[in-house]
């Protein structure tokens, strides 16, 4: 009778201990978890490195002030390599393997189109820091992003070719397989006509091209007075290195895809001396929540942060924000939290989730000077 008492006693303790083992593999223990995809290798990868050094600052920042709910949040990052494809099969291992409560991702607009979907269909709020494309947060009611859209972007670019570069007429080259040049070419395109400029030509490349001059050559035959190039540094590096040696001497102009160290490598520090892109916030910026965020990034990684490091930070705040007002980590809570995001006050200024779940903000212009991004002028949403 003992040996019966003892194994029954044995048998109901091991299944208990089994079950606050699954119980704790399957919520983390008591951490929160966050999961990210971004490129931290392939053709973009700055952009994936800098998004990920912004949302680890984030988090560990959080963490060292109690975390939230009592619990620290732990993140969980993949590298989808830069590519649709493998975004797919990293959002749906951080989902159904690691049981991440949120997502944050991606930059670009493609591979957060990819990526969009599953966090939809699961009931995952997913958080894009960079993506432009319209299309993105138009997915589902559980998509966000805290940067503003391509229509805004357009509307900038569009209003400092007018007004301050003092240009009309215009020649475009899209990257035609991009969701993010494409989307932001068609809104340039129609916003710029209407407010009296003239696209005298339009050319097309795909990414990672290494010859640009057919191209460059039908555009300098329409005699632009600026090209805009809505694309990735990349790419922009070469176009604009190609385009002086054709003898295109007109500024180049383009968007937040160009924010990069690596934009002005080489040969290209002088081609894009004097050109200009719209961003989403300026290191040039005096008020003390920018430069103490610079500060610490760069006594953390060595290097200063660029937007999307800056915007990557304010994702990983604004998704703990709504964690805190939800006072759960209920996914539809969250979500519901995130809609009703106002005035909060993030790195890249004032942010506000509109019924769209995009963010209503300012942008800013920067000049290509020797090599370096300096501030130019804000222009308001």
């Amino acid at each position: 009778m003992k040996n019966l008492l003892f194994n029954l006693f044995f048998l109901s303790f091991t299944a208990f201990l089994v079950f606050c083992f699954n119980s704790c593999n399957k919520s983390g223990g008591n951490e929160i978890l966050i999961g990210e995809y971004a490129s931290l290798t392939g053709s973009e990868a700055t952009f994936g490195q800098s998004s990920h050094n912004g949302l680890e600052l984030a988090i560990e920042e959080i963490n060292k002030n109690g975390g939230i709910l009592g619990r620290q949040l732990k993140l969980i990052t993949e590298d989808n390599q830069g590519k649709p494809s493998e975004t797919q099969t990293v959002v749906q291992k951080l989902i159904n393997r690691d049981k991440v409560i949120a997502v944050i991702g991606e930059v670009a607009s493609s591979r957060s189109k990819a990526g969009a979907p599953i966090c939809q269909s699961s009931k995952i709020p997913m958080i894009t820091p960079a993506s432009t494309n319209p299309e993105v947060t138009s997915i589902g009611d559980y998509i966000f992003r805290i940067c503003f859209i391509d229509p805004f972007q357009a509307t900038v670019m569009s209003k400092f070719a007018l007004n301050s570069m003092k240009v009309k007429k215009v020649a475009v080259l899209i990257d035609q397989k991009n969701a993010y040049s494409t989307g932001l070419a068609d809104n340039f395109r129609k916003v710029f006509t209407e407010m009296g400029g003239e696209i005298v030509e339009e050319q097309k490349y795909s990414a990672g091209d290494k010859d640009f001059k057919a191209q460059l050559t039908a555009i300098k035959a329409k005699n632009p007075e600026a090209i805009f190039i809505p694309g990735y540094y990349t790419d922009v590096n070469l176009i604009s290195i190609q385009a002086r040696e054709i003898g295109l001497t007109c500024p180049l102009f383009g968007s937040d895809g160009w924010e990069s160290e690596k934009l002005t490598e080489g040969k290209a520090k002088d081609a894009l001396e004097g050109c200009f892109f719209s961003t989403h916030v300026s290191a040039d910026d005096p008020s003390p929540i920018v430069q103490n965020f610079i500060k610490k990034y760069q006594e953390k990684y060595k290097s200063k942060p660029d937007a999307m490091a800056f915007l990557a930070y304010d994702a990983g705040l604004i998704l703990s924000e709504a964690i805190k007002r939800a006072g759960d980590t209920n996914g539809e809570k969250i979500k519901n939290e995130l809609g009703k995001i106002k005035d909060f006050q993030g790195v890249t200024g004032l942010i506000t989730i509109n019924d769209q779940r995009n963010a209503v903000k300012p942008a800013v212009v920067l000049e290509i000077k020797d090599g370096k991004f300096v501030y130019k002028e804000t222009i308001a949403p």
